[in-house]
């Protein structure tokens, strides 16, 4: 249910392109698409503060969490170099999520719902900026996306090394429900191999974009 909820969205973005680029309805869809994201998160720190179980544990530290931040901050500003990182790491670990979900909680408890809004919210917000508005990455958008990941990096690990207790980004250790990860190497061992996994991931997202790119041009000449 979850995947064909995502299919139909993504390709309701896909096939209305030309007509969400019209001004009136692309800033609609915008800012709506931006407040549903923040929505999620604002509404996820909800759960903790009423539930009186807020904490460190809390902050929007995980890549998806800062991705929802981040992709809401784009569909309004447009910022070509923010559209770099979101539309990589969005992409990748909101497909991630979806594949191996770290997710404790079952329909229809809040956070299951909670959960695959946020990640769906994530592509969509992906897939409007290649689609409705054009995005072209580059090599050097790869790059930065990269170098970007290891920046928000840090603050996580700082978090996990003072904690002793959280794993943002999982950092610290592999996630308990199964993951990708769990085809990897003992901790630490499995961040490097991680290292070349988003690398090849990156490159991959990259390629592919690349691909529908020349076709589409093909298309246009014929």
């Amino acid at each position: 249910m979850v995947w064909l909820v995502t299919l139909v969205v993504a390709a309701a973005i896909i096939l209305l392109r030309q007509p969400l680029r019209k001004p009136g309805t692309n800033k609609a869809v915008r800012c709506t698409l931006a407040a549903l994201l923040v929505a999620c998160e604002l509404s996820f720190q909800s759960w903790y503060v009423l539930g009186g179980t807020w904490g460190v544990h809390a902050l929007p530290f995980q890549l998806c969490s800062m991705m929802v931040l981040f992709s809401a901050v784009l569909l309004i500003s447009r910022n070509a170099k923010l559209g770099d990182v979101v539309f990589f790491l969005g992409i990748l670990g909101a497909l991630q999520a979806l594949l191996t979900p770290n997710l404790d909680y079952n329909f229809p408890h809040f956070r299951y719902f909670h959960f695959y809004a946020a990640h769906i919210g994530i592509i969509a917000a992906c897939l409007f900026w290649a689609a409705v508005e054009r995005y072209r990455p580059s090599l050097k958008s790869a790059v930065r996306a990269y170098v970007w990941l290891h920046l928000l990096a840090v603050p996580a690990a700082i978090t996990n090394t003072a904690t002793g207790t959280t794993n943002f980004m999982f950092l610290a250790r592999k996630p308990d429900t199964a993951s990708l990860l769990d085809l990897l190497g003992p901790w630490p061992w499995y961040l490097l191999q991680l290292e070349l996994v988003v690398i090849a991931l990156i490159l991959i997202l990259l390629g592919l974009m690349k691909i529908m790119e020349w076709s589409t041009n093909r298309r246009n000449e014929i």
